[in-house]
């Protein structure tokens, strides 16, 4: 599977078991069982089509956001054209910085997009470890901030 392409595929998001679902049931647990945002990782476009549509299909007030690291040079990400023109080479953040958008992502199911600096993310993901070795990577500093 050309997991890049086809991410948003491979789940059904209206409940079975998926990302979305397991999210939502374990805050039934909490005292505010719907939550107002949910930062969705940058990546193949998988996880943020499956929660979008889930919490669309619920009809939940949550809204999705996602965290992208700044500079990637990708104008119109979410606009109702779908453009993704490519305008710069890049980030230097591991597995979301990639020069393109993925095929997998669908713009209209992201509410929010919050641009964060590389060295923000960094100095998250240090933050973030317990260990003087950094546990999370870059990315996981990208969606800290954005939260």
């Amino acid at each position: 599977m050309d997991q890049f392409t086809y991410a948003e595929r491979a789940t059904d998001w209206r409940g079975n078991n998926n990302i979305a679902q397991s999210i939502f049931e374990q805050m039934a647990h909490e005292r505010h069982p719907v939550p107002r945002w949910i930062v969705v990782g940058a990546g193949t476009g998988g996880t943020s089509a499956t929660i979008g549509r889930y919490v669309r299909y619920q009809r939940h007030a949550t809204q999705p956001v996602r965290g992208r690291p700044r500079g990637l040079g990708v104008r119109g990400l979410l606009t109702a054209s779908g453009d993704a023109t490519l305008t710069s080479r890049g980030s230097r953040i591991e597995g979301i910085g990639r020069p393109r958008v993925e095929p997998s992502f669908i713009p209209t199911l992201v509410d929010r997009l919050i641009e964060v600096p590389n060295v923000d993310s960094v100095a998250a993901m240090r933050l973030l470890s317990s260990d003087p070795r950094p546990q999370g990577r870059p990315s996981t500093g990208t969606n800290f901030v954005a939260r």
